[in-house]
Formats: structure tokens, C-alpha cells, sequence
């Protein structure tokens, strides 16, 4: 990947871990990052460059920067007692939540060979998936559905940690095209299908809470990859077999 460019400190050559270690978690950690030449956008998941206690510091140091922005809107923070910690609350919110896929690894998935050579189309969902906007960091709420056609060398997981990996891929800010296609390049290494199929359907904050203010609309994106791609009457089975939205 192309080495991404960083603050002064992050291009720096430190002479000893004593110099790094003064530095705040958010400069250490990205001089990790430019170190090893890793990119480190919105959708990133950066967890292994995370030193153990970094996260707690992480986060004190997003909500001091909160509070800078708080005092910018001219919030009362100190009297107003409905936003007098909340810097603090959206500190956590980001990091341990809404964002937690950038920090922490992908959660443990146990595989089992396709012991009986299952060949058969299987459709996963719908799945709910929570994102961000990576361009005004609003909610995201939509659905995606998974359909996969095995072959006698696949790796088969279980149900629920379909769902888990989508999580751990749609917890960051993000564009729903690049998401769609991250949880499908992530199940395509685990899985290792003849046939991969994704289709998301989701509601966008950015549309309904600025902007044009559309109540309606909502975004449905796909990829389809193997024997989805070249066979279209598989790929039409799978779309049939999916619920239209419901309003």
C-alpha cells in the first residue's frame, strides 16, 4: 500500500521507545502505521497497531478534543448539565462502539470442512448492519443478505458469525459501495466459494437529517462474485428469493 502522509512527528525516526512512549496514544499509533507504510483511512481496521492500554488512552484523548469542539459551538458545558460529560460519552461511543471495528481484531470464527460436499445455493439474512457516514459521520441502518454457492473444498462457519463479521466490517465509517465490498473480499478468503453474492439495502442519516432531507430513500448496492457473476439464472434465484423492503 502507498505510504500515507502523516504529521511531522508520525515521519520522524525516534531514537528510543522513551521519546515515542511521551507522545500521545493517537501520534504513537500512527507512527506505527506510517512506520509499516499500512494505510489508515476511515475504513480501516488498525487494530494491530494498537498497544494494550492504548485504547483507554484513545479515548481520553478524542474527548478532550470533543470538548474543544463543544466550547467551538459555544455549548455551555459546565452548567448545562444535559452536556456536561458529553465528550466523554461520545469518546466511548466512538471507540468501543460505533467505530470499534477500526480498533479491535475480527472476532473469532470457527470453519468446519464441507464434510458432506454441500453444493447447494444457501442464503444468510437479512442481517442489520449499523455504519457511519464517513462524510458526515451520520448513521447508516440497512440490511444485507449473503448468498453463497460451496464447493467440496469450502470452509463452512456458523450462522451467527456471518453476522459478527459483518459487524466487525460495518463498524467504521464508511461508504456502503467499499463496505459491501470488504465483507465480500473477507468471506470470499474464509469461505473460498464457487459463488458469492451480497446485496445491501440501507437507510442514509446524511439524506434524511440534512441536505435534501429525503424520508425515502434508501441505497441497495451488490456484489457478485464466481459462479453469481457468470450464471444468471443463480443470480436471479438468489435476488428472487430476497423480501423487497417494507415502508
Amino acid at each position: 500500500m502507498p505510504r500515507t502522509v502523516a504529521p511531522a512527528a508520525a515521519n520522524r525516526i525516534f531514537r528510543s521507545e522513551e521519546e515515542l512512549a511521551a507522545l500521545p496514544a493517537s501520534e504513537r499509533i500512527r507512527y506505527r502505521l506510517v512506520q509499516a507504510e499500512r494505510r489508515y483511512h476511515a475504513n480501516d481496521n488498525i487494530s494491530a497497531f494498537v498497544r494494550e492500554g492504548e485504547l483507554a488512552e484513545l479515548k481520553a484523548e478524542v474527548a478532550a478534543k470533543l470538548q474543544e469542539v463543544l466550547q467551538a459551538l459555544v455549548i455551555d458545558t459546565d452548567s448545562d448539565h444535559n452536556t456536561n460529560e458529553t465528550a466523554k460519552r461520545v469518546a466511548k461511543m466512538y471507540l468501543e462502539e460505533v467505530f470499534r471495528g477500526r480498533y479491535v481484531p475480527m472476532p473469532s470464527v470457527t470453519e468446519f470442512p464441507n464434510v458432506e460436499r454441500l453444493n447447494e445455493l444457501m442464503i444468510v439474512g437479512p442481517i442489520t448492519v449499523r455504519s457511519a457516514c464517513s462524510h458526515h459521520m451520520c448513521p447508516i441502518f440497512g440490511k444485507v443478505w449473503i448468498g453463497i454457492l460451496p464447493n467440496e473444498h469450502s470452509n463452512l462457519i456458523g450462522l451467527s458469525k456471518y453476522a459478527r463479521i459483518a459487524d466487525w466490517i460495518m463498524s467504521r465509517p464508511q461508504i456502503q459501495e467499499e463496505a459491501v465490498t470488504m465483507l465480500a473480499n473477507e468471506l470470499q478468503e474464509r469461505v473460498r466459494p464457487d459463488g458469492l453474492a451480497i446485496v445491501m439495502e440501507a437507510d442514509h442519516f446524511c439524506m434524511h437529517w440534512r441536505g435534501v432531507k429525503d424520508n425515502e430513500s434508501a441505497m441497495v448496492n451488490s456484489v457478485m462474485r464466481g459462479a453469481f457473476l457468470k450464471d444468471a439464472n443463480l443470480r436471479r434465484e438468489f435476488l428472487s428469493l430476497l423480501p423487497r423492503k417494507s415502508n
